[in-house]
Parts: structure tokens; C-alpha cells; sequence
């Protein structure tokens, strides 16, 4: 029998919450429902849910501070809910980490949708030699254990930066167009601000110790793509 996956729904709105979570558990989820960012983080460290659904208003904090303390130990899915659609605020929750973005009001079958898509992005064997290692130069991420190192240093990546890197890094010394990008690493459908990939490049990079100037590593190719330096680039 398979298991339910375990859905953490973090929303203080009743009329909301409660419909919310009868058409989750139709779609076959498990709900924790946690009306306040306390409980919430309560919640996540009780239950281990398999994805947190997070609004960014909470009568306690700011949702991003949840985010935030998620993210200091788990690479867990995080949607971020809002009734604010600014771009802005959508680029700052997904920089913190947040693996996407959805606006009040949505239906339930597009919620649904995006999450089953962040479940198949963040739990998908990676393509190509799965369990083995990917490297350049002193970047070396292990497809097994999705541990990544930079100069023989850990770095902690979220979900979606770890799949760039993969991307980025399984092709070295090769472009990577951006359409490429978005559909391997969001998905063919992806509608949503063309600056998320640039903002999780931008966090990647900072993670690699790499200097959008002058890049070791993650080369941009204005207006076309992304390429990783390849293990000859990276040689001493």
C-alpha cells in the first residue's frame, strides 16, 4: 500500500484552512492544519510532513521567517500562499528558499497540480547515472546522497538549486539555454517571473563563493543561458 503524502498546511483563515484541507485529503494527502507560525513550526518538527504549504501573513510572524527557520534543516517543499501577487514579493520567497509561489485566490486543482509537480521535482531519480557523481573542477555533487561540496567544503542547497546545479553541472563546459533551464528544473509549463531563475542563480552562485563579475564557475550567456565551467577552466 503506498503512503499518503503528508501535507503541513500553515494558514490562520478558517474559511480557508478547513476547505482547503477536505480537498487535499479527496486529492488522497494526509493534513496537519497549523493556524499560526508557533504552531506551525510545532507541527513541522512533530509531524515531518512531506510538503509545507505556507502562507506568508500568520497573526504571530511573517511566513519568510518560517521559511526561514525551515530551511536551517530541512530541504522539505515549501509553497509559499499569498494574497500579495507583487513580483517582488514572490522573488523574495523564492530566493529564501520557497520552491513556489501561489496567489489568493487559487483554485484547489491548480494548487493540487503545483504541488504534485514540486513532489515529482524534489523526489524524481536525477537523469543520467543515478547514484553516481557529478563534477568539475572542485565541485562534486553526489546524485545518491544529494550531498554537494565546493572545495572540498559542504554546501547546503534547497531543492530547486540543487537541480540547477545538477543541470548546470551534468552539462559543463556546454551553454544551457534558458527555456532548458526553466522546463528541467520547474517544469515545461512554468508560467510564472522569467527573474526566478535568475534570483536561484543568484543564491547559487553566493553558495559556490562565485562572483557574478567574475565568474569561476557560472558563466552567463546574456540573454541565451547559463554554462558551468568545465574541468579543464577549473584546473589550477
Amino acid at each position: 500500500m503506498i503512503s499518503k503524502k503528508r501535507v503541513l498546511v500553515i494558514e490562520d483563515e478558517q474559511p480557508i484552512a478547513e476547505p482547503l484541507a477536505d480537498a487535499l485529503r479527496r486529492e488522497g494527502f494526509a493534513v496537519e492544519l497549523a493556524g499560526s507560525a508557533a504552531d506551525g513550526l510545532d507541527a513541522f518538527s512533530a509531524h515531518a510532513p512531506d510538503i509545507v504549504l505556507l502562507d506568508v501573513m500568520l497573526p504571530d510572524g511573517d511566513g519568510r521567517d518560517v521559511l526561514r527557520q525551515i530551511r536551517q534543516t530541512s530541504r522539505v517543499p515549501v509553497l509559499m500562499v499569498s494574497a500579495r501577487g507583487e513580483e517582488m514579493d514572490r522573488v523574495l520567497g523564492l530566493e529564501l528558499g520557497a520552491d513556489d509561489y501561489v496567489t489568493k485566490p487559487f483554485s484547489a486543482a491548480e494548487l493540487v497540480a503545483r504541488m504534485r509537480a514540486v513532489l515529482r521535482r524534489s523526489t524524481a531519480e536525477p537523469a543520467g547515472d543515478a547514484g553516481g557523481l557529478l563534477e568539475s573542477g572542485d565541485v562534486t555533487m553526489n546524485l545518491d546522497t544529494r550531498a554537494v561540496t565546493c572545495g572540498g567544503d559542504p554546501v547546503d542547497l534547497t531543492v530547486k538549486e540543487f537541480e540547477l546545479l545538477r543541470v548546470l553541472l551534468g552539462s559543463a563546459g556546454r551553454l544551457v539555454k534558458r527555456d532548458d533551464l526553466v522546463s528541467e528544473v520547474w517544469d515545461a509549463n512554468w508560467f510564472g517571473s522569467t527573474k526566478t531563475l535568475d534570483v536561484h542563480v543568484s543564491s547559487l552562485r553566493k553558495k559556490l563563493g562565485d562572483d557574478p563579475a567574475a565568474p569561476r564557475y557560472i558563466h552567463t550567456v546574456r540573454g541565451v543561458g547559463f554554462r558551468f565551467s568545465s574541468a579543464d577552466e577549473l584546473q589550477p
